[in-house]
Order: C-alpha cells, then structure tokens, then sequence
C-alpha cells in the first residue's frame, strides 16, 4: 500500500498544533495524543468533504474540540461530582506564585477552567487563530467568543492569584 502525499503533508503541516490545542485542553499528553490521532482519523476518512482546501485548518481544529467535548460527556457520565461542587476544594494560588509559573502549572491552571472558557483562549494565545476562526471551529457566534475569553481571562487570573470567588464582582 503506498503513502498518500495528500494526508502526509496534512499530518505534517498540523500534527503539532493540533497536539498542543488537544493538551492544553486535556492536560495530558495520552489524551492529547489519542484526540490528535483520532482527528487524522477521521480527517483521513472525510476530507473529501472538505471542499476549501483553505479551510482544513479550522476543519481539523473543529473536529479535535469536538472529539474532546465527546470524551468529556463520557467521563461525565462516570464522574461521581462536577467540578462545580468541589470547586471551593480546589487550591488557591497565592500572587508571588505568578513569577514562578511553569508549563505545568499554567496547563493545570487552564485545567480548572471549564472548557467552554478554555477552548476559545488556548485558540487564541497558543494557537494565533482569529475571533473569526476561532467561532468556526467551535460553532459559536462571534460575541460569545470574545466574552468567553474575556471571562476565561479573568478566572485564570483569580487562580494565580489566590483572588477568592467571594470577591469578584463590585456592583
């Protein structure tokens, strides 16, 4: 069976982003692995659906963060508590932390925050997509995007900060 050039180039064009986007929203390499191979699964399986050739990018993206929204429902379906319930259990970071964050800290961090919050900011900051690529792939409209980052912002401050939830609003 020989190579397809198509797929290979694809592969090689995008494996690494799209890995980076499945571990920063997995925080695990395992996962982020098996959500990127499954991608180029399904991609291998579809493309020729694809008619742009300008939009395979946004279409693998889509395809990952759907795959992870699936395999959190089933992990749901497991779970014993939300993270909403034990969410006052979660540590808090105190302010002189924030010069000492490290890769794994912040992948933890970006953990806590629930995924429709995380998505749209590890698409802006680590990805470089635009507000308009980033609600194609996750198939939201333009206004949420820029709010869910803006929220997203926020929460991930208030954990390296130690900022209780108490304390996040002054009306």
């Amino acid at each position: 069976m020989s190579a397809d050039p198509e797929f290979e180039d694809v592969v090689n064009r995008y494996y690494r982003d799209l890995y980076r986007f499945g571990f920063s929203l997995s925080g695990s390499e395992t996962e982020a692995c098996d959500l990127t191979q499954q991608t180029f699964y399904i991609w291998a399986n579809n493309r020729d659906r694809v008619r742009n050739p300008g939009s395979v990018k946004s279409w693998l993206f889509t395809t990952l963060h759907r795959e992870f929204l699936k395999a959190c429902r089933r992990q749901q379906r497991l779970a014993r508590e939300s993270i909403d319930e034990c969410i006052d259990d979660l540590p808090h970071i105190p302010a002189d932390c924030m010069n000492r964050i490290d890769s794994q800290t912040l992948v933890r961090l970006l953990g806590e925050l629930a995924e429709d919050f995380r998505a749209p900011l590890v698409l802006y900051y680590m990805e470089d997509l635009s507000y308009q690529e980033i609600a194609d792939v996750l198939a939201i409209p333009l206004g949420t995007v820029q709010s869910r980052i803006a929220r997203a912002k926020t929460q991930l401050l208030r954990r390296l900060t130690g900022t209780s939830s108490t304390a996040r609003k002054k009306v």
